[in-house]
């Protein structure tokens, strides 16, 4: 792989050039850069790693871009409907809206970042068209397959006029975890201020920095995420696009994230205040706020490194569960390989039979767990760790114990 990371030149928001790094993780692998058995003996692309707050604006974002046909490339291996609690997460969104907005067959919803149809399948099934769009030719045609009208392609500006010229505005519009994915900030949110009606909502979810920083959460910095946002930093960016941020919702998913209700019309709501005076009153709008985070990210690489020492020194056998890209971002920093973990467990069959980007341990089907019996489990998407313990309840009859790295490293 011959592509480079560019370096921005301004903050992915306002532009300006008052950006302060504060967290480098180096050079690091595409986190869903799996690997296949015959590319083994080539060395993974690595990529810079630095985060960034902007002193303009208070974004939160990385200072280099990998191109999105790099990220998002055909082998994609991300398919939400292999989480329970994601698909669960997507109904109860769903059907809240249905609620609230009254939709029906001559309503339009649009799903940005559709993936395989796991949000609009439930709209489709209450009769109100639906449309996705998806750059990842996996997702797309597993959509596709289930009933859901989904087009292959990136969500652009352009590509939001061509749809609205064509009569495609939409009455809601979903983007879950793919504002911080774009290049293009500025772009993308024209492209939802074009696509809706006057009448319309879009339905935004963001991980939320203050979450991320308060519990640890690094690993949650990869290339896809380019951006981690505040509701001080999404203020301006939204009211740049002639969008108004009304309502905010605090939702645990993903270890902390933001539901965003933004509209062509201004009806801000206390909820949205509320949220601006924390952020100001912890000094979320101002550096200090994040410069302890490095330090403390250390820290927990070390004592995790420690722990796995010390569980291998006693003769424990030790496996991971769920090849998340947070995952491989945790493993590849704290340099853990095959050395200390025997593979990695995943439902996903996409995911099984490859290897973990930059360390390489190998992925295998859920089944092997009870086959092998590993001591302990490494639950590397710690954000679904309940959902997992329950899965693997047979394995902790037997005497398996949990590991769970973040935001502390704990047995359980």
């Amino acid at each position: 792989m011959t592509e480079r990371a560019i370096r921005i030149a301004g903050c992915r928001s306002c532009g300006s050039g008052e950006l302060e790094g504060f967290l480098n993780l180096g050079q690091m692998p595409l986190s869903d850069g799996l690997r296949d058995e015959a590319d083994l003996g080539h060395a993974d692309a690595r990529f810079p790693l630095e985060v960034a707050f902007c002193g303009s604006c208070g974004l939160v974002q990385i200072l280099h871009t990998v191109p999105p046909e790099v990220l998002f490339a055909d082998d994609y291996p991300y398919f939400s409907s292999f989480t329970d609690a994601i698909v669960s997460h997507a109904k109860l969104n769903v059907d809240a809206r249905l609620t609230e907005r009254r939709l029906d067959a001559h309503d339009l919803v649009i799903e940005i970042a559709s993936n395989d149809g796991y949000l609009l399948q439930h709209y489709r099934a209450r009769g109100v068209r639906v449309l996705g769009v998806d750059p990842a030719r996996g997702p797309v045609l597993a959509a596709r397959a289930r009933g859901v009208p989904t087009r292959h392609a990136f969500f652009t500006h352009s590509l939001a006029l061509d749809l609205a010229e064509a009569g495609d505005r939409a009455s809601v519009i979903h983007a879950n975890n793919v504002l911080a994915h774009v290049s293009d900030t500025n772009g993308f949110v024209a492209g939802i201020a074009a696509l809706l009606r006057p009448d319309g909502v879009a339905v935004i979810e963001v991980p939320y920095v203050r979450d991320l920083i308060d519990h640890n959460e690094f690993d949650t910095i990869y290339h896809e995420h380019l951006c981690y946002f505040s509701v001080t930093a999404l203020v301006p960016l939204f009211e740049r696009h002639g969008l108004s941020l009304n309502r905010v919702e605090r939702v645990p998913i993903h270890g902390g994230s933001l539901r965003l209700f933004v509209e062509p019309r201004e009806a801000v709501e206390r909820s949205v205040e509320a949220l601006l005076e924390q952020e100001r009153e912890l000094g979320m709008d101002r550096l200090q706020y994040y410069a302890g985070f490095s330090r403390r990210v250390e820290a927990l690489r070390t004592e995790l490194k420690d722990l796995l020492a010390a569980l291998l020194r006693e003769g424990k056998r030790i496996a991971g569960y769920g090849a998340a890209a947070k995952g491989a971002i945790l493993l590849n920093h704290a340099g853990v390989g095959t050395e200390t973990l025997a593979w990695v467990a995943d439902k996903n069959v996409h995911k099984q039979g490859r290897y973990m980007p930059g360390v390489h341990v190998p992925i295998v089907p859920p089944a092997r767990i009870l086959e092998d019996t590993p001591d302990y489990l490494l639950i590397l998407p710690w954000n679904f760790r309940d959902e997992i313990m329950q899965q693997q309840r047979e394995f902790a009859a037997r005497g398996g114990r949990f590991i769970v790295p973040v935001p502390k490293p704990e047995v359980v």
